[in-house]
């Protein structure tokens, strides 16, 4: 009898040994588990996912609802997205995340002539900057410039139609140092820079050399004479 009782004794504190291997941690400690999950990872994490990382007998599900409703008011919170749980910023604190940066484009060569022609002889409607370029004006390329802000509309032209024109902006000239479209570099200027041949191709008005015309186009962007109107 005496040797039966000492082997249920012994078979007791064995299974009570195993029982307590996998004795789940407090549900405070759980909580600290799932905060500590969910903090490492990058994406949303199910609750089966912690689960699986935590050990025997927690219970995941229960421990988030006490880690959400403990971080509630906080600059972050315990969110749920879809499935899964994930930390994130509080929603009106959004805005201290926020940081402009300024985007570097570059202009296709279409768009580079465009912005010349309406710089030098501004202003000037869709039909005469492609009679200079000699090919079509995407609508692309002039939306590109005016997203830039670097050219606007301007008055619409007296003639059939009355197309509207297009000038610079004084972002265009703050961009480029200029106080005004008079400072653009001249013929003279631009070959020194070896940004045109000697001879330019025929046909072609050269745009730095200022004419009579020129002249009279001048006064036309300051005062809009009759050929525009608002």
């Amino acid at each position: 009898m005496t040797e039966d009782n000492d082997e249920k004794i012994g078979a007791q504190e064995v299974e009570h040994q195993e029982e307590s291997l996998f004795e789940a941690p407090p549900i405070a400690e759980q909580e600290r588990m799932c905060e500590a999950i969910l903090f490492a990872s990058a994406e949303p994490v199910t609750i089966k996912d912690m689960n699986a990382r935590m050990p025997h007998g927690c219970d995941a599900a229960e421990a988030m609802l006490h880690l959400r409703k403990r971080y509630e008011g906080r600059g972050v919170q315990v969110v749920k997205v879809g499935d899964t749980w994930a930390m994130r910023t509080a929603p009106d604190l959004g805005f201290l995340m926020q940081k402009e940066t300024v985007e570097t484009r570059k202009l296709s060569r279409a768009a580079i002539e465009t912005l010349a022609i309406i710089a030098y002889h501004q202003p000037v409607t869709r039909a005469e900057i492609e009679e200079i370029r000699g090919v079509s004006v995407s609508r692309g390329t002039v939306d590109q410039l005016l997203e830039m802000e670097w050219i606007r509309f301007g008055r619409r032209k007296m003639t059939p139609g009355r197309p509207v024109t297009f000038v610079v902006t004084s972002e265009f000239l703050d961009h480029f140092g200029l106080a005004s479209a008079r400072d653009l570099p001249g013929l003279k200027e631009l070959r020194a820079a070896g940004l045109l041949e000697n001879r330019p191709p025929p046909g072609i008005m050269p745009f730095g050399e200022p004419s009579d015309e020129d002249e009279d186009e001048d006064e036309v962007i300051e005062g809009q004479s009759e050929l525009f109107e608002d």
